[in-house]
């Protein structure tokens, strides 16, 4: 196996030269390219197409205060209260972005189908057989219960078009069925179905998530039947997922890249082969960008940003250290490693914030970054609570320098 191992990283390195040779992109070059490719730096990138692959957010129905990354990523009619939110909610019509029912991302469009072949399919298949595992050993349900009740809500969403849990719940009554959850254990309880059997489909790709109920806030939303979409072959997706991603977060360790995908080591040296990757030297090691990024990328004006809980950029790699200081962990992650809204300076997380019940922003920096730094997030803060303007945006993940921010 150890040989096999070693087998596997050469073939990935094969066509990239002795490691000696490797350039070395520290933590400033780092830095400047999340400032860059994640369109937090100069002008927002306002009218410039990003670079492919650039465009990564996490936007989950629980944390809907998620999704306003968007605002600062310097979109064309960013302040028109959410005019795009409803395309992608819908994920029924025209949208250049498509619901990741697993993990909670937001990507384009056009990797909907790369993003369920290589990591939602596999990811599904093992839901679905925790949830028969779990039936049988809590009720008397079985998978063709399981197969049979999945048939009478996607005949239901046929009908209407669209609906929310309950109105499946009364429209199935199969959904209302509970189970004993972890029976003899100290987790027992009485659960719906509904929840899980919805989810299984959501990630088998055959509902989707609709419009949510009320505001863009809501964690309340409609399903709808999934459009088709070509299968497509795993590795290949495999390939076309990691070299976006490259494309955006480059240059990122194997660690960061296993952590992301969720995929098998093996999987993630055999995508970096796929891609033509070159191994570059980082702080923490190895790490790989994509054959054209060799290159060094200057570093933009400086630039400030308040990033919302559970931000990709702040989420986006295992690896933190070179953008943010181990000893304000505590202060901006949960129990669960859930991190909370960021400051962020030139690159590195200097803060956080939160917003007070009556709608106003507060901000704490965590290190003394200057007054060049203060007054940028001073005004960043201020465009923030202009966009925001009514709206009421609380992390479902609460962690301890928002709790006490948004208390102040």
């Amino acid at each position: 196996m150890e040989l096999m191992g070693r087998m596997e990283r050469m073939e990935c390195m094969g066509h990239m030269g002795h490691m000696g040779d490797a350039r070395f992109i520290d933590g400033a070059e780092r830095r400047a390219r999340l400032g860059v490719r994640h369109r937090l730096a100069g002008a927002r990138g306002r009218g410039r197409r990003p670079r492919s692959g650039t465009r990564w957010w996490r936007c989950t129905g629980r944390i809907p205060r998620a999704c306003s990354s968007r605002w600062g990523r310097g979109w064309p009619g960013a302040s028109i209260r959410w005019g795009r939110w409803r395309g992608v909610v819908r994920g029924r019509v025209p949208d250049p972005y498509a619901r990741h029912a697993a993990h909670g991302l937001v990507f384009p469009s056009d990797l909907a189908a790369d993003v369920q072949a290589s990591t939602t399919g596999p990811a599904a298949a093992r839901e679905r057989a925790a949830l028969l595992k779990q039936l049988a050993a809590g009720s008397d349900f079985d998978g063709a219960w399981l197969a049979e009740t999945q048939r009478l809500v996607l005949a239901e969403l046929g009908e209407r078009g669209e609906a929310t849990g309950a109105e499946l719940g009364e429209a199935v009554p199969r959904l209302r069925s509970t189970y004993v959850y972890g029976p003899g254990t100290r987790q027992e309880g009485v659960q719906s179905v509904a929840s899980r059997v919805l989810r299984v489909l959501g990630m088998e790709g055959r509902i989707v998530r609709g419009r949510p109920q009320g505001s863009w806030t809501s964690s309340r939303f409609r399903w709808a039947l999934a459009d088709g979409r070509p299968v497509r072959d795993p590795a290949e997706a495999r390939a076309e997922l990691l070299g976006r991603w490259l494309g955006a977060c480059g240059p990122a360790t194997e660690a960061d890249l296993t952590w992301w995908t969720g995929w098998r080591v093996t999987d993630v040296r055999k995508a970096l082969t796929a891609v033509g990757a070159l191994a570059v030297t980082v702080t923490e090691g190895t790490g790989f960008v994509l054959p054209d990024d060799l290159g060094p990328v200057p570093a933009p004006e400086p630039w400030a940003a308040l990033l919302p809980a559970l931000d990709p950029t702040a989420m986006g790699w295992q690896g933190r250290d070179w953008y943010l200081d181990p000893a304000h962990r505590a202060a901006l992650f949960d129990r669960s490693g859930n991190i909370g809204p960021t400051v962020w300076w030139n690159g590195r997380i200097v803060g956080g914030w939160a917003q007070r019940p009556d709608g106003s922003l507060a901000h704490r920096f965590l290190t003394d970054a200057g007054a060049e730094a203060e007054r940028a997030v001073d005004s960043e803060a201020e465009r923030l609570a202009g966009w925001l303007r009514d709206a009421r945006v609380t992390p479902r993940f609460r962690t301890p320098l928002e709790r006490e921010l948004s208390a102040s």
